[in-house]
């Protein structure tokens, strides 16, 4: 079990997650208000909002790997997917390694491919960018939505955590989980 200073780390990648939800409600919305209403002040914010919900899905992703390296298995998808004797490589690759984790990684890529839309798309019309960057939104918020709904990997087994986890699916415990997914996306 994780130190007392480590107990909100999956309420932090929850709040994460839940940010990122928001500013991709906003990346849909301003941008085309923005078109629509021919401002470029409005369009320009497409690709602050998009980097800020990577910014935001990183760290969502970031605090679920953590949960794992720190075998916290009051965390349900954590207790149902490593255990503590799994080798590290394992429990990294553990995070995408079923339903819920597959899912925030798949976001967070879309996320990525999001900033490098705004971060590399400088010669193209505003208008053009802005349309893009909404669209990606859109995409963006089914999911998020539908991850925080439906497949929340953030849930809690409370107030009886386990000890020990269920453990990697040995089919998964392979080399190939942990480049394929990542790769693939």
């Amino acid at each position: 079990m994780p130190s007392t200073s480590l107990l909100y780390l999956p309420e932090l990648g929850q709040l994460a997650l839940i940010a990122a939800f928001v500013i991709a409600c906003f990346q849909v919305l301003i941008p085309l208000a923005g078109v629509h209403l021919r401002q470029p002040w409005l369009m320009g914010y497409a690709r602050s909002l998009a980097v800020g919900q990577t910014v935001f899905l990183l760290a969502s992703l970031g605090f679920l790997t953590s949960c794992f390296l720190l075998d916290d298995f009051s965390v349900a998808y954590v207790a149902a997917n490593s255990n503590t004797l799994l080798p590290v490589p394992y429990k990294v690759s553990a995070v995408w390694g079923a339903h819920e984790g597959s899912l925030l990684l798949w976001i967070t890529m879309l996320g990525g491919w999001g900033a490098a839309v705004a971060l590399f798309s400088r010669s193209l019309p505003l208008d053009m960018v802005a349309r893009v960057l909404s669209v990606m939104g859109m995409v963006s918020v089914g999911f998020i939505l539908f991850t925080l709904e439906t497949s929340n990997p953030f849930a809690r087994v409370l107030p009886s955590a386990p000890l020990e986890g269920a453990d990697l699916n040995p089919l998964l415990q392979d080399f190939g989980l942990i480049v394929h997914p990542p790769t693939l996306y």
